[in-house]
């Protein structure tokens, strides 16, 4: 009995633990857990570079093992709040999408004051021409690059392929963008985290993905879970809704049983194979970034 109620004690400090580490950094631990049941997955990290003087504008850059180059580019955009995240806590992105075909790159971005409307925006637009810019050196197409983003990320690759002033002028359009769980419609700024990085700049509806729909859009794919508290399935719904009123191309999935957090978790392993969020992320990926093969004419 001994034996047992120790057992217990050790099982419960190590779930407390746990539980201590996903509330301070939940990526960080989600990713240790995706690296020791999934392994590497034959990725490797190519290249860790800067694209501004801040600590935070930088770019890390996977490749899949034995790539026919070039490749379509990936790049993700983590979440956060505006506030907190790093890319370097996000590499089981890069495990999950990159063995499927992609160059993955993980951008980071000005966070909290440094971080205020429109910094997040200058900066994942300039992630963005700097990652089409460098996509060459490391076997990516820069005419073949998908954003993708998780929350406060999604907001901020969705809300700068939509806009016309952050892109237009670069050259750089996107194949598609991936929206998990993001917010897009918020105005009025009613919680802390878009009191601060929002309103405190005096930012209005101009700030909204919602507000920016049009025809010519690239082509979505957002999905939201059902049981999200943080940021309201309410926001796919209206920018889906918008998109597809102006004859944009957009797809939006919602999954009843998943929270805020679960479409992120459903990328890395051990969650990856028993959702499908995984398979509609890269089924879209593929699609957007297909290359049409000429016919050849018939010889006589």
């Amino acid at each position: 009995m001994k034996i047992l109620a120790g057992l217990a004690v050790i099982l419960l400090l190590a779930g407390a633990a746990l539980l201590l580490a996903i509330r301070n950094n939940g990526p960080a631990v989600l990713d240790a857990i995706d690296r020791l049941t999934g392994g590497t997955r034959g990725v490797t990290l190519v290249a860790k570079t800067p694209y501004g003087t801040h600590p935070a504008q930088k770019l890390r850059i996977y490749s899949p093992r034995n790539a026919d180059a070039p490749l379509p580019v990936l790049l993700f955009v983590h979440g956060g709040s505006w506030r907190w995240g790093d890319p370097d806590d996000y590499n089981f992105i890069a495990r999950s999408l990159a063995p499927e075909g992609f160059l993955v790159v993980l951008a980071g971005y000005r966070l909290g004051e440094d971080g205020r409307y429109p910094a997040m925006l200058e900066d994942t637009a300039a992630a963005i021409v700097e990652t089409a810019r460098l996509a060459p050196r490391y076997g990516g197409d820069p005419a073949r690059i998908v954003l993708a983003g998780h929350s406060a990320g999604a907001y901020n690759v969705v809300q700068v392929a939509l806009e016309d002033r952050w892109l237009a002028s670069s050259g750089v359009v996107p194949s598609g963008v991936i929206g998990l769980a993001g917010p897009y419609d918020f105005y009025p700024f009613d919680s802390e985290s878009t009191r601060a990085g929002f309103g405190s700049v005096g930012a209005g509806a101009e700030s909204q993905p919602v507000n920016h729909a049009r025809s010519d859009a690239p082509p979505m794919l957002l999905l939201h879970g059902e049981r999200d508290t943080l940021v309201k399935p309410r926001n796919t719904r209206a920018l889906a809704r918008t998109l597809a009123k102006e004859g944009a191309p957009v797809e939006a999935l919602y999954y009843e049983n998943l929270d805020h957090n679960a479409p992120l978790v459903s990328l890395a392993s051990p969650w990856r194979g028993s959702r499908d969020v995984h398979d509609a992320v890269v089924a879209f990926a593929r699609r957007v970034t297909e290359v049409s093969v000429p016919v050849q004419a018939e010889t006589p």
